[in-house]
């Protein structure tokens, strides 16, 4: 059989994906250290010993990617020293980012614990405990050390402020199992130059939060749960501009959220597989200038898609709520659309949003891939993007509970939260600094006030209409004008619809029956061969 060469320029034969060999980088997470033996890499003993005090009978394990061709081996081992009576599960391919802890997927299972392997971001849970094994990169504690002591002895001699003698020393999780060793060693060689060297230590287990009452499910919780990861580095440290924090890790998404959260600090990381030392502000300066354009663009829109980039954080809901507030008070549009892992097919689906918030934990927020059509904001950048021109420091929070836990005190101090907006006239333009025209913005609904009159819910039962096409919904960002309307009803798929008369009748034909192989109709007597 010959092939079409106009056919085969544009379509290739298949072979491709059975012969192209992928590139995989491994994790050094996941490079068992040579010194070590497997169970003490996995910590085997301290997972086991977990689940046998608190007496947990469905665990689930939940592994990375990456993490995988050792879920065997672990779950074996784990198996053999919990015993019978003790069910475990292994979880992959996680609904979200693999940093989470997949709390959803743990459900299917009825799992009354998971043990999170690999990389954590550390997100307070909702209501499973979660012991956390982060695995273990190489690192030599003397070349960290004296590589950190130098750094800090050049920063004093260079003439440092009293203020910035306070070192905040953070890290990536897989360092975790040497912390200790390096924080008392460099204490004890800069203590001589008065330097504090001041360290919160990461935990190996979180609890969920006591059970909320119901005005807390809502949102109108007066408190939160910190983030452990991601709040405040230590309870008595006083302006975020006072100290430098010095990392050590690669580049990876929790130094970026480092930097981008504190700003006004001076950073310093220190990588232990290259053992290079740099400054890391400038990076951040060009990364916020970035997401102030995307603020901008967010200005301009009027009709949002909250996307719920989590389920396993405690303070999701409340802040969902809280931003479904926001939009109404400010008279704009909002969905809320759960797609599980973000990509720009999915998202391309939803024609009418003109921006979409992303409720993630503090690693998963910030989306800065270009394959995307509207831009993807954070839900600090949406208060941002929701105040008048000029108001943003370059203050940047990631924290569920931080940003509950402003608004709340906010609304102690103004009970009506909408004191000037009822003056501000509803026709007056704005004008946009991304297009450098003056826009009218839309506005939808009633501002957030709870109407008895059902009439124009979206969420309300309409009829038909008389010609059997779809209704158009009053406070639809679908039908608010007619070329919005003609658009939607001009997709491709429009739904059921009845085309009485118009539509001949097919005939009722009986079809193959049988396996792919051989279909019954294949070896007729009749039928050429």
């Amino acid at each position: 059989m010959s092939t079409d060469p106009l056919s085969s320029a544009f379509s290739a034969a298949g072979d491709d994906a059975i012969t192209r060999t992928i590139d995989i980088a491994e994790d050094p997470s996941a490079q068992r250290l040579p010194v070590f033996d497997f169970a003490d890499f996995y910590e085997i003993e301290r997972t086991a010993s977990a689940i046998l005090d608190g007496d947990f009978k469905r665990v689930a394990l939940q592994f990375p990617d990456e993490l995988l061709p050792d879920s065997v081996p672990i779950y074996r081992l784990l198996k053999k020293r919990v015993g019978e009576g003790h069910d475990l599960y292994v979880l992959a391919d996680t609904s979200y980012g693999s940093c989470c802890v997949d709390e959803v997927a743990a459900q299917h299972v009825d799992a009354d614990m998971i043990v999170h392997y690999g990389r954590a971001c550390m997100s307070q849970t909702s209501r499973l405990p979660v012991v956390y094994v982060f695995g273990r990169k190489l690192i030599d504690v003397d070349v960290c050390v004296n590589k950190l002591a130098g750094l800090i002895t050049t920063s004093i001699s260079s003439g440092a402020s009293e203020s910035q003698r306070q070192i905040v020393l953070r890290h990536d999780v897989a360092y975790s199992y040497r912390a200790d060793e390096i924080v008392n060693q460099l204490r004890s060689k800069v203590e001589a130059v008065g330097v504090a060297v001041l360290y919160h230590q990461v935990p190996t287990r979180l609890d969920p939060p006591p059970a909320s009452t119901p005005s807390e499910s809502n949102g109108d919780s007066k408190t939160s749960e910190p983030n452990h990861e991601h709040s405040d580095l230590e309870p008595n440290l006083v302006a975020e501009s006072s100290y430098t924090i010095i990392y050590i890790g690669g580049e990876s998404l929790g130094l970026t959220n480092l930097l981008m959260t504190h700003s006004s600090c001076e950073v310093h990381s220190y990588d232990p597989s290259t053992g290079v030392v740099r400054q890391e502000s400038g990076r951040t300066n060009k990364l916020l200038m970035r997401r102030y354009a995307t603020v901008q663009k967010a200005r301009d829109a009027d009709v949002f898609g909250i996307l719920v980039g989590t389920l396993g954080v405690a303070s999701y809901l409340p802040l969902i709520s809280h931003l479904r507030k926001l939009l109404a008070r400010a008279r704009k549009k909002s969905y809320t659309i759960s797609v599980g892992k973000l990509n720009p097919a999915k998202l391309a689906n939803f024609m009418e949003v003109e921006c979409f918030v992303l409720v993630a934990c503090p690693e998963n927020s910030i989306i800065e891939a270009k394959e995307f059509f509207k831009p993807i904001i954070t839900p600090f950048e949406l208060e941002v993007a929701l105040q008048a021109e000029g108001t943003w420091s370059g203050r940047y929070v990631l924290d569920f509970g931080r940003i509950l836990a402003e608004h709340n005190r906010e609304s102690d101090l103004t009970p009506d939260g909408n004191e000037d907006e009822e003056e501000q006239d509803p026709d007056r333009p704005t004008f946009s600094l991304v297009t450098g025209q003056y826009r009218h913005a839309k506005r939808y609904g009633d501002g957030g006030s709870q109407s008895e009159d059902t009439s124009n819910d979206p969420t309300a039962v309409i009829l038909r209409n008389q010609d059997g096409t779809v209704s158009r919904l009053a406070d639809s960002a679908a039908g608010t004008s007619p070329f919005a309307f003609r658009r939607y009803l001009s997709r491709t798929y429009q739904g059921l619809e009845a085309r009485i008369g118009e539509d001949a009748p097919s005939i009722l034909e009986q079809g193959r029956s049988g396996i792919a192989r051989g279909y019954a109709d294949d070896h007729q007597p009749n039928r050429p061969s």
